[in-house]
């Protein structure tokens, strides 16, 4: 059929809502709108997809006489009428007992349903539904005729000559013209005048209806009225050929419902650049946060490079890891605070703030591991390697000389005492002498000693080395939080334009594909019940 098509684009709206509320990016409401509009039609009362008959409905306010109507047509008592219906509440479906109704949608409240079977082979091709009164105190009437409106293909919309003006019917017309087949009657004729007649005409005009379809009866059979032609009249449009029509024209009703609803959706949404004014702001949120940090942490780093040289300068302990010692309830507070405020910004811009409050949830709850992931790694690193370049340079240097002066000095001291010898042979004067010993001793002894004193001065405190460690790893760890921010706002970015491109799709695709369905003929009896307004 036409709308094949048009059906398969409504069924991917829906799928879209599914995806787009899991994410965040709609709420529950707008992706129950979404679904509804898609999905909720009368095919939606059958599983087989074989013919079905046509779903007509009885909707009027108290007091007009539609149960009577409806129990006319059915030749036997079927609605609740009399006194005690403005108190009814529920839904009667009255369908040929060939029809197996094996599962009604769960949406619907279906301990508000009752069913009534009949074997009359003129009405096998319709089902009956008799709606609450729509202008009952009790607001759960409203509720349940406005749960069952989109499963309807034909409204019998049942006034009075003293209550065809009510509010509250009318404006349940007005809102659900054009969704629908409309058939008028006039009920209780005989309490009526012509001039009550030609005005409700006048005023289904306004509503979009050039040339209704209006029946004068009287249940009370006291006047001769217009009862067979509305028998007529549906015995006519219980064909295939209606319900196609009528199933496409409700296809095309609600790709334009989804259209609007989409267009919505678009600006609930937000736009891109409000993406990039919230990239703009996050520095200056988190320089302040970051400052607050550093001095936050600056005792607590203090007292774990204490620690750590302890550790380090123990044979017998390991290294343990800073979270403890430096992420407090404090410090998670703090990036709470900050993340909250990325939050409100979102929300001042007019952003969904879903999408965005889950990733940030997750750099929540990552925080305190990034930060003592990254100050023990660093600390490991200073620890290994304490101190600068080039005190490591002179404190190698400083070791060479307290081993190779002190050899040298002995050297020295050898080699004068052999050369020593070796003259006062020569000469037969006296072998050095106490003097030459002491200098000896002082030479190779200040020769160790030197270079011990440097090496002793020139070795980096292992305090200092870890508070190092700590003081780089905290920076790196802050540079990781503001960078996941930056990632987290730019991939939300990146998710909304990638549902804003699937909404302007399914709002071409419904755009182009309503296009295609097949026009009622609008002197047509089908098209004198639909409003010009759809």
């Amino acid at each position: 059929m036409a709308y094949d098509h048009s059906e398969t684009s409504l069924k991917q709206a829906q799928a879209w809502a599914d995806s787009a509320e899991q994410a965040g990016w709609i709420t529950p409401a707008m992706a129950s709108t979404l679904t509804d509009t898609a999905l909720s039609q009368p095919d939606g009362l059958f599983k087989t997809n074989a013919s079905r008959p046509l779903i007509v409905a009885f909707m009027g306010g108290t007091g007009v006489g539609k149960s009577s109507l409806l129990n006319r047509l059915a030749g036997k008592s079927v609605a609740i009428a009399g006194v005690e219906r403005p108190t009814s509440k529920e839904v009667t479906l009255y369908h040929h007992q060939s029809l197996a109704i094996q599962e009604l949608p769960a949406n619907l409240p279906l301990q508000k349903i009752r069913l009534s079977v009949h074997d009359d082979l003129q009405y096998k091709q319709l089902v009956w539904l008799d709606m609450p009164d729509f202008d009952s105190t009790e607001s759960a009437n409203q509720d349940l005729v406005l749960e069952w409106l989109p499963y309807i293909d034909v409204l019998i919309y049942v006034v009075s000559p003293e209550r065809y003006r009510d509010n509250k019917a009318w404006q349940l017309l007005l809102a659900e013209g054009a969704r629908h087949a409309w058939v008028f009657v006039l009920n209780q004729w005989d309490k009526g005048f012509t001039e009550q007649y030609n005005d409700f005409k006048a005023q289904l005009h306004l509503a979009g209806f050039d040339n209704p379809l209006v029946f004068k009866t009287d249940c009370s059979l006291t006047l001769p009225d217009e009862f067979a032609a509305l028998q007529q009249c549906l015995a006519d449009l219980a064909t295939d050929q209606t319900v196609q029509q009528l199933a496409a024209r409700g296809v095309q009703v609600r790709q334009q419902a989804l259209t609007t609803t989409l267009q919505a959706i678009v600006v609930s949404m937000g736009s891109t650049q409000a993406f990039d004014t919230l990239l703009q702001q996050w520095p200056t949120q988190w320089q302040k946060t970051a400052a607050t940090l550093q001095q936050g942490f600056a005792w607590p780093m203090q007292l774990q490079a204490k620690h750590y040289a302890e550790q380090q300068s123990s044979a017998t302990k390991s290294l343990n890891t800073t979270e403890q010692v430096l992420w407090d309830e404090w410090a998670q507070n703090r990036i709470n605070d900050v993340l909250d405020a990325v939050i409100d910004s979102a929300d001042d811009l007019l952003l969904p703030i879903t999408p965005l409050k889950k990733l940030l949830n997750e750099l929540r709850n990552k925080a305190a591991n990034s930060i003592a992931a990254a100050t023990s790694l660093e600390v490991r690193r200073s620890l290994a390697n304490p101190g600068s370049k080039l005190q490591r340079v002179f404190l190698n240097i400083s070791l060479f000389c307290e081993v190779v002066l002190p050899v040298g000095a002995m050297g020295l001291v050898g080699y004068t005492v052999f050369q020593g010898y070796y003259q006062s042979n020569l000469s037969h004067q006296n072998y050095l002498g106490i003097d030459f010993a002491t200098h000896s001793a002082l030479l190779i002894g200040l020769s160790w000693l030197i270079p011990f004193f440097m090496r002793k001065k020139l070795k980096p405190s292992l305090q200092k080395a870890a508070l190092s460690g700590l003081q780089k790893g905290l920076e790196k760890g802050l540079s990781e939080i503001e960078y996941t921010v930056i990632q987290a706002i730019e991939n939300t970015k990146q998710q909304q334009i990638n549902s804003l491109k699937e909404v302007d799709q399914l709002i071409i695709a419904c755009q182009q594909t309503s296009k295609a369905i097949d026009y009622v003929e609008a002197d047509s009896t089908l098209g004198r019940m639909l409003s010009a307004n759809a």
